[in-house]
């Protein structure tokens, strides 16, 4: 690792600064099977009332469930509603 990459680390660890904030990764909140909130992605790939496919910089979340709702939609998240079923992250492979 280099010199740099530690002394980012060690400032973000004693600052406490969450990975999502200062990264790309994608932060997924899912809460109860009614709402999925998602911060840092990059596109919506696919989206129908049974089925939504979200592109983001590790891979394509797909959330399939019924009465599925794009509630809010702004450039740093989404937050979907519905009767969600399941959630799953297809990995990209670089």
């Amino acid at each position: 690792m280099s010199k740099k990459r530690k002394l980012t680390n060690r400032i973000d660890s004693l600052l406490e600064i969450p990975k999502e904030v200062y990264t790309d990764i994608p932060k997924i909140t899912i809460v109860g099977f009614e709402e999925t909130v998602i911060e840092n992605y990059k596109s919506i790939l696919e989206y129908e009332d049974y089925y939504i496919r979200i592109n983001t910089n590790i891979g394509i979340l797909n959330i399939n469930g019924f009465n599925l709702k794009l509630e809010k939609m702004t450039n740093e998240h989404i937050r979907i509603t519905g009767n969600i079923e399941s959630c799953d992250l297809e990995k990209n492979i670089d």
